[in-house]
């Protein structure tokens, strides 16, 4: 998912001080964050929650609203810093755009930096490539 930098960013005290607190990992608490901090991702939220729910009721299998909860609130957790998530997008454009791959792997590990971040911030346990 890619949401513009000043999607619903404000300006903020500090250098890159959150616009909102990390929200508890639930499905009602991300959705609240989302329509504060990127109110335009809210239908594509709302979508993707109705699926999970649809996909877990009709397996039995808590699994799908578990990866819906974990892949938004590590959205949130680089939303909700207004730098952060410029630097972020702007990066996801770099690598996307590289001429080098030595351009190409300096965008993506600082994204995986940023990744690092948001996964601790949103409690999310995060496996590494070949875990």
């Amino acid at each position: 998912m890619t949401t513009g930098p000043t999607d619903g960013h404000e300006a903020t005290d500090g250098p890159d001080t959150p616009l909102i607190p990390q929200p508890a990992n639930t499905p009602e608490d991300l959705r609240a964050a989302v329509a504060k901090v990127m109110p335009s991702s809210l239908t594509t939220f709302d979508t993707e929650r109705l699926e999970a729910l649809r996909e877990a009721r009709s397996t039995g299998n808590a699994g799908p609203m578990r990866r819906l909860v974990s892949q938004w609130a590590v959205y949130v957790a680089i939303e909700r810093h207004p730098q952060r998530a410029a630097r972020f997008h702007h990066l996801e454009a770099v690598a996307d755009q590289a001429d080098t791959d030595e351009e190409a792997l300096a965008a993506v590990s600082e994204l995986g930096r940023i990744l690092d971040q948001a996964f601790a911030e949103a409690g999310v346990l995060h496996r590494s490539v070949g875990e």
